[in-house]
């Protein structure tokens, strides 16, 4: 994969959610808490989802083929989008069956100092996981607010670490704070509520992972950034007129197509004009070096032209 901060922050999320996972299936076993049971599926799910998004920028290196010509940088978005669905499925619906059973039929915590405990080392675990996402996102992030980084990035993996992350952390919040209810009032059915919060908030995180993901899988364009770079590379090249229009589309996160139509100097000839279009295509790349595929269109500036 390209994006090394992006790995690390997988490979963090990897390591925290299996250790994870077996702490609490196993205090699960000794206190039959449904929340434990809730957080430990999800924690297989997060688990199976850093392998899906490994294996994702594993198969977006290989190389073009005549079926593909454009590469398959777009498996990252792919599996990206797959993450999406199996915390839906499995993490989510199964949180919320759980918990709905559990508030109809609640029964006692045994042994809760074993609950407890993994709780606090996955709480420590899971800080540890989010903390390297945190600090792998600012390295890209700028001065964007969380939100629009998640929203407009276009290297999937490190938004989705970090939703997943967040969706960790507040879990084992919310089954913390319920296990604590349920013991200190002696009232199980908050057992069950605390598992439902637990799926209804997996379930929110994977919608908004699916609507992103979903969008860079039909084609993002260039960032407004980038875009304002490759304007202003062409429009400032020598020979070009006037910039017509110009058209972007992410192939992957590290590969973008430009297509461009320009109106070059009309006294140009042939070989002036290839001349032209290529110190076109080696000023973007200056600019924008994921430029790769590049089309430039020479053309006669009409105000109509769209």
């Amino acid at each position: 994969m390209a994006a090394s901060g992006g790995t690390k922050a997988i490979l963090a999320a990897f390591f925290a959610n299996l250790g994870i996972s077996i702490a609490k299936f196993v205090a699960f076993l000794f206190t039959g808490a449904s929340s434990l049971l809730a957080e430990s599926i999800h924690s297989v799910a997060d688990t199976s989802n850093q392998g899906l998004l490994l294996m994702g920028g594993r198969l977006a290196k290989r190389d073009a083929t005549p079926e593909h010509p454009f590469g398959y940088g777009r498996e990252r978005y792919f599996w990206s989008f797959v993450v999406a669905l199996v915390l839906f499925s499995i993490g989510s619906l199964f949180a919320i069956y759980e918990g709905l059973d559990k508030i109809r039929h609640p029964h006692e915590i045994s042994s809760p100092i074993w609950a407890f405990s993994v709780l606090s080392i996955g709480i420590l675990l899971e800080s540890w996981s989010m903390g390297t996402a945190i600090v792998e996102s600012n390295k890209v992030r700028g001065k964007a607010s969380w939100a629009t980084f998640v929203k407009r990035s276009r290297t999937p993996e490190l938004p989705v670490v970090l939703l997943e992350d967040l969706g960790a952390l507040a879990g084992l919040v919310f089954a913390t704070v319920a296990l604590a209810i349920a013991e200190i009032f002696d009232a199980p059915v908050w057992d069950g509520i605390g598992t439902l919060s637990i799926g209804i908030l997996l379930g929110l995180i994977a919608a908004v992972l699916a609507v992103e993901m979903r969008s860079l899988l039909l084609g993002e364009g260039a960032t407004k950034a980038h875009l304002a770079s490759i304007r202003a590379a062409i429009e400032g090249t020598e020979g070009v007129q006037q910039l017509i229009h110009v058209r972007t589309q992410h192939f992957g996160p590290e590969e973008l197509l430009v297509g461009a139509k320009v109106a070059f100097d009309p006294a140009y000839d042939m070989e002036q004009l290839t001349e032209a279009i290529n110190r076109v295509e080696a000023a973007v790349r200056e600019v924008v070096p994921i430029a790769r595929p590049m089309y430039i269109e020479p053309d006669i500036y009409r105000p109509t032209h769209s």
